[in-house]
């Protein structure tokens, strides 16, 4: 399945020295150049690609990526691939969707320690609680949950296209983990009843309303777009409101003059890239986990296969079962 708000995938590596030319100081462009071209040389011998999320550090998101894109994508494109070997520069959920979806294929992820908040908030053991709570009522799971919570689902979602897979369900109402915020902005576009489970990213939740207002203030005619694992308030002072590669395809598509991102740090260095006529007011909450994942370390998993990322073939098979359903819905609609 091809999603329409996919970002120029697979891409295209240039020459080592021109992918960071104008995108780091050349001083860091001559440090990192020594270190991508040991990466390109790896994954040659290894057989691998490097998928990138979109809130990697330029130097991985344009230096070594083969595929990137958001969560969806990623799901997607990791099917995709004739490579033997996955490398994965984002969290440890996205390497274990690349391995469910990938059985056969060896899956790494250069520091164990790369998580996530939101997987954190819930268990499988806390989704059969909330199954026997209400029981019959479909449970929605956001894909940025462990492979055992997407097990206990009956089908996965993004923020791209939360509310359409809400919405095939036919139910009235149903059970949407792990984020609060998303499941409140599910909520708010849908007449489908959301139970909601108290996580949220923390990332996302330290933005504030009054910040958003504040940069209206300083910047006047600052269009401001927001990802919906924001608070509610946040999302009300915003222009438009939209999953990563929602938002990408407003700043392509309206070309404003002034923009403020409202989300992880790094994907406004890497839109900023691809849209020259647009400044960015860059709100910089960086992700910890996101930020284990460096150019060293992608040199090293490569160099010594490590940390291979393994999932229980029962647990992937239910798990999958979820993505899957997910997948066959169809391509999320461009406006979420």
């Amino acid at each position: 399945m091809t999603s329409p708000n996919r970002i120029e995938t697979p891409l295209q590596l240039g020459p080592i020295e021109q992918r960071l030319d104008g995108i780091v100081p050349d001083v860091e462009r001559a440090i990192l150049e020594p270190l991508i071209a040991d990466i390109e040389r790896l994954k040659v011998e290894r057989n691998a690609v490097v998928l990138a999320h979109n809130y990697m550090t330029p130097d991985i998101f344009h230096g070594v990526a083969d595929l990137r894109g958001d969560s969806l994508q990623l799901a997607q494109v990791a099917s995709e691939t004739d490579a033997d070997v996955i490398v994965m520069a984002g969290v440890h959920f996205m390497a274990e969707t690349a391995k469910i979806t990938n059985p056969d294929k060896t899956v790494l992820i250069s520091d164990t320690r790369a998580g996530c908040s939101l997987a954190e908030s819930i268990t499988a053991a806390d989704v059969r609680l909330l199954k026997e709570r209400y029981p019959g009522v479909p449970v929605v799971t956001y894909v940025n949950t462990s492979a055992e919570v997407k097990a206990e689902s009956d089908i996965c979602c993004t923020s791209s296209n939360a509310v359409q897979i809400v919405e095939s369900l036919d139910s009235d109402r149903v059970i949407f983990i792990p984020d609060q915020y998303l499941g409140r902005w599910v909520a708010s576009q849908t007449d489908v009843e959301i139970i909601l489970w108290e996580g949220s990213c923390e990332v996302h939740e330290r933005f504030t309303a009054n910040e958003l207002r504040g940069y209206r203030e300083t910047h006047p005619g600052v269009q401001i777009i927001a990802h919906p694992e924001c608070p509610p308030d946040v999302l009300a002072e915003a222009d438009f409101v939209g999953s990563t590669s929602g938002m990408i395809n407003f700043v392509k598509r309206e070309i404003p003059r002034q923009v403020v991102m409202v989300t992880e740090c790094s994907m406004s260095d890497n839109v900023a890239v691809e849209a020259p006529d647009t400044e960015f007011v860059r709100p910089c909450n960086l992700c910890p986990h996101m930020k284990r994942i460096t150019l060293e370390g992608i040199r090293t998993a490569l160099e010594t296969m490590q940390h291979e990322v393994t999932v229980d073939p029962e647990i992937a098979t239910r798990a999958r079962q979820s993505i899957d359903r997910m997948l066959a819905v169809g391509a999320p609609v461009g406006t979420h």
